[in-house]
Parts: structure tokens; C-alpha cells; sequence
């Protein structure tokens, strides 16, 4: 088996002699709770086998729960029915770092902006059940078993998912290799809010969310998933509704598989590009949204996902044309919480000559700073005065220390603004006398002023001299 293998090569014992003992199954007894009533939803027919090495995917999410409030923040959890649809069983080892681990998510959709709400620590799988919601079975075994195989599928339900001594941090978890540490870090908590997906209350209130749409998502992570190159299909959404006072969900409609929550957007807003990313070690996806506010400016959205890069992303550019006005520029993030070391200072933003830069602090700098990590999705938006062009693109600079410093996606950023003709004082397309005059009778006051320093003095004359002729 391959948990044979790694653990061998983990220990320098590849090649050796060894004599292994039957592994522990100590949650066998809790198998009887992982039969509990799931949504089967039907879900595609998947054909088991035809994706090389093993693949795990969300085949469902089959239930949605709500717990507990503190007034300002509410929590829930998300359970997931896992498949697996490559040709080899899937590694499910109790009591070892050979196990999927699963994510949950909760965005939404308002006024033409998508957002990510609220995340959850992560849950480990033990006890891998051998069903067949997304295709044939070929069970690995009988019931609780440590292995997932080809074609089953594996239901954990919201109660499972929200089981707070179950659910270790995101941080302990490489999500391009599906490495992380055994035993888990599991510190002291206390109350209902801990661990789960965490959502402000603001952020569901029907009174400042009209119209808005809600979405949940689920992701597994897995060490032989990735290590076959199959971790881009690892998470799926569904929508979700909230309701009465205590925001109580309930889901709406099919879960959509094998791809992440940002999907969404595109699906409720048919103005919505979606790119995808492929890099040697992860995947991204940029969503871009450009709203014609008709009254002259346009409302510019981006949201990038990172899926599963372990090195994530640290600075966002985007080229905002020439001679444009920028206004109204913002940028959403998701909170970490429950003791999950990173930062949550939002990023700075910079504007510069025909471009606008958000970033957060180096690796160098911060190993903790609030870059955009795994299985999380930043927003950054603006207004400009001109509508938009499709050949230029989006830089994203890179967190950690690696191969290459950036990846560029082309999208729709602002199309150039008028021509500015600097020193033409009285706009007739040429720097002359006239300007000269103007530029003189300001003298000491900010009205002759062209270098932003709020006065106008012998730099701004070199200005205008500098320019003097047609524009």
C-alpha cells in the first residue's frame, strides 16, 4: 500500500524487512454516527478510473449546520460526501498523516461583488465507508476502512464536520503537496465558535443584504490526490439560504462539482470572466466583474482564489490606464481565527502611474503576514471613468521564496483616459504665452501648481517651459 511506502520512506526503512502490526482502529466504534441520515443528492456520474492515481472530490454537500452566536458572529459547519473517482484507492489512515483533511467555506453575492464570508479549521478523515454516490463501488474493504476505494464514496455529515476536538488549523497543512504533521495541533478551545466557519452577522442580515445570494463550499486536501496531480478538482458549492433572526441555513438547489465556490459568481452573473491559473504547484482563479455604473464610470471587480498553492500570493497590480480618474478603492479578505497564527491587517494600496498595487508584508518581513493562502479568495475593486479593455493584465506577486516571483492573467482593466496636456492652462491644445501667464499670476498659491506639491514656484515654471509647444 502506499501509506506503506511513504511511512518506509519517511523513515529511511525503504528496501527494509519490516513486520507491521494491524493499525489501531479505535473509531470503528464510531462508525455507527457516520451512517446518520445524508443528503444523496444525485451528483454527475463520475467514470471511476478514468483519472490516473487517486482522486478525491466533493461528490455532495449533504447538510448545513448552525450552532451558536455572540451577537456579532455566528458559526456553522458544512458536511461533505466525499468520492473518489481516479483508478487507485485512496489513502484513509486514522491516527497518522495519511488522511484527507476538509475545508468549508461560506461566500456571498451582493451587488455584483463575491466575497468569502467565513472559513472553518480543518476536519481529518478516519473511517473511510465504501458508498457509491458518485459511481460504482469497489470497495477497498467492509465499513470503517483505511482506504477509499475506486469509485466509493465516504459521507461526513455537518455535525461530523463541526465536531470542534476533530478539526485541526490550516496552517499545518501544505495544500500543493497535501503534507502536514502528526499528531495535529490541537490547543484548548472553548464555546460554539471555535473552529467552525465563522460568519459576521452584518454579513447575513437581510436588511443589508438585499438580494444577496449565499453559497457554501467544501474542499478536501489529500497527500495521494496531490502527489497524482489531481488536487484542481478537490471542491464544491451549493447555495445556501438564511432565514428568520437567528440565520438559520438551509440548502437550495444541487451541489456543483469539482469546482470551487467562485464558479458561482459566474453562474448568477453572466457578466462575470472567470480565468483559470495552472501553475507547476497550484491553481488560481481570477474572477473579474466590470458593472457600467451609467453615469460616466465603471465599477471595476476582481476576486482571485488560491485554490491550493502553498507559496500564495502577497501583491495584487493592475493596470489602470492613463489619464483615468480612480476612485472608491477597496479590498476584502476572510478573517483566520481560533488560534490560526496569521495576520489580518488588510493590505496596503499603492497607486502609481497607470496602475494601482494591494500588497502585504514579505515572508521575510512577516512569515505570518496575511497573504492570500490556500482554500481563501481576496477582492479588490475601483472606479474608473473609462470602460474597459481585455489585453492587458493582472500581476500577482508571489508570498514565499520559490521558482519564478509572479504569474500575470490578462483580463479587463480601464481603457486609457483622455490625453493630459501638462502646463495648457487654458485647455487649447498647446502650451504657450498664455499658459505662461497663468502659471505666473498663480505664483505663490496652489493655482499654477503641476508637481502636487500644493504651491506653485520655480519647479512648475521648468514644468511648463518643459512642455511648451502642442500637446
Amino acid at each position: 500500500m502506499r501509506y506503506l511506502q511513504y511511512a518506509l520512506a519517511a523513515a529511511g526503512l525503504a528496501g527494509s524487512a519490516i513486520v507491521v502490526g494491524q493499525m489501531q482502529q479505535d473509531t470503528i466504534n464510531s462508525a455507527k454516527s457516520r451512517h446518520a441520515s445524508v443528503d444523496t443528492t444525485e451528483v454527475p456520474n463520475m467514470i471511476a478510473g478514468s483519472i490516473i492515481g487517486p482522486d478525491v472530490i466533493v461528490g455532495s454537500l449533504n447538510g448545513i449546520n448552525r450552532y451558536t452566536t455572540n451577537g456579532v458572529i455566528t458559526s456553522y459547519s458544512i458536511g461533505t460526501t466525499s468520492c473518489n473517482v481516479g483508478d487507485e484507492q485512496l489513502d484513509w489512515y486514522d491516527n497518522s498523516p495519511f488522511h484527507p483533511v476538509i475545508a468549508q467555506s461560506i461566500y456571498r453575492l451582493k451587488d455584483g461583488r463575491f466575497q468569502q464570508l467565513g472559513q472553518s479549521w480543518l476536519k481529518h478523515g478516519f473511517c473511510a465507508l465504501q458508498q457509491s454516490l458518485c459511481a460504482a463501488c469497489q470497495p477497498a474493504g467492509n465499513c470503517c476502512c483505511s482506504e477509499l476505494g475506486v469509485g466509493c464514496s465516504d459521507p461526513y455529515t455537518a455535525s461530523l464536520n463541526g465536531n470542534q476536538g476533530g478539526l485541526g488549523p490550516k496552517y499545518e497543512v501544505n495544500p500543493t503537496t497535501g503534507v502536514f504533521p502528526w499528531p495535529y495541533a490541537n490547543p484548548p478551545y472553548s464555546g460554539g465558535l471555535a473552529r467552525r466557519i465563522q460568519v459576521r452577522n452584518s454579513d447575513l442580515n437581510p436588511a443589508n443584504n438585499p438580494g444577496a445570494l449565499y453559497f457554501g463550499e467544501g474542499q478536501y486536501v489529500a497527500r495521494d490526490d496531490a502527489s497524482a496531480r489531481n488536487g484542481n478538482n478537490n471542491a464544491s458549492w451549493r447555495k445556501v439560504t438564511f432565514s428568520g433572526s437567528t440565520y438559520q441555513p438551509s440548502w437550495d438547489g444541487a451541489t456543483m462539482t469539482a469546482e470551487p465556490a467562485i464558479a458561482a459568481w459566474a453562474v448568477y452573473d453572466p457578466g462575470v470572466e472567470l480565468s483559470g491559473v495552472e501553475l507547476a504547484d497550484g491553481y488560481y482563479i481570477l474572477g473579474t466583474n466590470v458593472i457600467d455604473n451609467e453615469d460616466g464610470t465603471w465599477r471595476y471587480e476582481y476576486a482571485l482564489y488560491n485554490m491550493n498553492h502553498d507559496r500564495a500570493v502577497r501583491s495584487v497590480t493592475i493596470p489602470t490606464g492613463t489619464g483615468t480618474t480612480i476612485t472608491d478603492i477597496g479590498f476584502s479578505d476572510v478573517d483566520y481565527h481560533s488560534g490560526e497564527p496569521y495576520d489580518l491587517t488588510d493590505w496596503a494600496v499603492a497607486t502609481g502611474s497607470g496602475s494601482i498595487t494591494w500588497s502585504t508584508s514579505t515572508e521575510a518581513d512577516n512569515a505570518n503576514a496575511n497573504a492570500l493562502r490556500w482554500g481563501t479568495m481576496y477582492n479588490f475593486w475601483f472606479t474608473a471613468n473609462t470602460p474597459p479593455r481585455d489585453d492587458l493584465a493582472l500581476t500577482a506577486g508571489f508570498f514565499k521564496f520559490g521558482n519564478g516571483t509572479e504569474f500575470n492573467v490578462v483580463t479587463r482593466t480601464p481603457q486609457d483616459g483622455a490625453a493630459v496636456c501638462v502646463g495648457d492652462f487654458d485647455d487649447d491644445g498647446t502650451v504657450g504665452p498664455a499658459d505662461l501667464a497663468a502659471l505666473l499670476a498663480a505664483w505663490g498659491t496652489a493655482g499654477g501648481d503641476l508637481d502636487d506639491d500644493g504651491n506653485t514656484d520655480p519647479a512648475d515654471l521648468a514644468i511648463l517651459l518643459a512642455a511648451w509647444g502642442p500637446c
